[in-house]
């Protein structure tokens, strides 16, 4: 990984959420000295020896500035509030944290010199029908009264803020926007993981709609491994790159591959529009060009399907804290 080698200081934000803390382990296995900003706690099952914990609302420029000194070289900015439940619930928190807590990093950032790659979503191409999306697709959205755009809108500003940092201030910063990210400890509001856990409960997994809806599911490490070779090449700085699978599944067919692999009772179907109502609004299809990303990178997802799957029960059948979740939230194909 060229630019970021072993015993590197780097900071994770979100560290304790599903993809920070995939991301927190990945960077640990590679020597780095880590501190992690987040206001949760890490995982049951992550190793967390040599990991440095803060406790941090990014929304806070104190707790930012406490939390990257200035000799961290590189900071993963993963805080965010994420999930369509959590986007229907709690609008002014996806809005704050993942704005306000945006500004507050690279703020930071800009001032120590450090090394920034920012987290966002294939959310912010809405619903263009027009795909695959290549990074400078165009957004397509609906009304600013339907609460599903509040979370592509933030994504998109904070977006702005990176390109903005970039352009006016000389920040060496990189975005990359993930797709369908599915694996161990997701909490149980997604497509895959709310399935899983449906499954090793004993309940018939979830079908959204007819079944029709296609994403690119991508497996958690394959994104991690595209995270990392971002932050450590200098043809990233300044760009935005899709992390996605190369493989258009439908919300159907990844159902029905859960309840085989793991024994469980044919899907049971659930309406969103009934259960979600009008403040949601499903995309038909979901799909990433990744060429720029392969091409200057050198990254591409290697992680099939039925493999990553397999990887993800058979882990949840070693958890059962996980098991214990609750996943009564509302939930939809993202």
């Amino acid at each position: 990984m060229s630019g970021v080698t072993s015993g590197t200081k780097v900071a994770v934000t979100g560290g304790c959420g599903f993809l920070g803390s995939h991301l927190v382990d990945a960077l640990a296995a590679r020597g780095h000295e880590i501190t992690v900003l987040d206001g949760g706690s890490p995982p049951p099952d992550q190793k967390t020896d040599g990991v440095h914990y803060v406790p941090a609302d990014v929304r806070d420029p104190a707790d930012v500035t406490a939390g990257l000194p200035d000799d961290v070289e590189v900071v993963y900015h993963l805080a965010a509030v994420v999930g369509v439940d959590r986007y229907l619930d709690r609008p002014l928190d996806v809005i704050d944290i993942n704005l306000l807590g945006t500004r507050n990093v690279l703020e930071r950032a800009s001032r120590t010199g450090a090394r920034v790659v920012v987290a966002s979503t294939s959310e912010v191409f809405g619903k263009n029908p027009a795909v695959p999306w290549a990074e400078d697709a165009d957004r397509v959205l609906g009304s600013t009264s339907v609460d599903r755009w509040c979370y592509s809108s933030s994504k998109a500003l904070a977006e702005h803020l990176v390109f903005g940092y970039v352009r006016e201030k000389g920040l060496n910063a990189s975005i990359v926007r993930y797709f369908n990210v599915y694996g161990p400890r997701q909490r149980p509001a997604f497509v895959v993981s709310r399935g899983v856990h449906r499954a090793l409960n004993g309940l018939p997994p979830v079908l959204y709609d007819d079944g029709g809806q296609t994403r690119c599911f991508t497996y958690v490490q394959d994104a991690i491994d595209a995270t990392i070779a971002v932050a450590g090449h200098p043809a990233a700085t300044g760009e935005a790159f899709n992390v996605g699978s190369h493989t258009e599944t439908s919300v159907g067919e990844v159902t029905a591959l859960i309840a085989e692999l793991t024994g469980a009772a044919p899907p049971a179907p659930v309406a969103t529009a009934d259960a979600l109502g009008a403040r949601y609004q499903d995309l038909r299809r979901r799909i990433p060009d990744t060429r720029k990303i392969g091409e200057r990178v050198g990254w591409t997802c290697s992680t099939d399907l039925r493999d990553g799957l397999a990887h993800t029960i058979d882990w949840a059948r070693r958890n059962p804290w996980w098991l214990a979740q609750d996943d009564s939230g509302l939930s939809a194909p993202g």
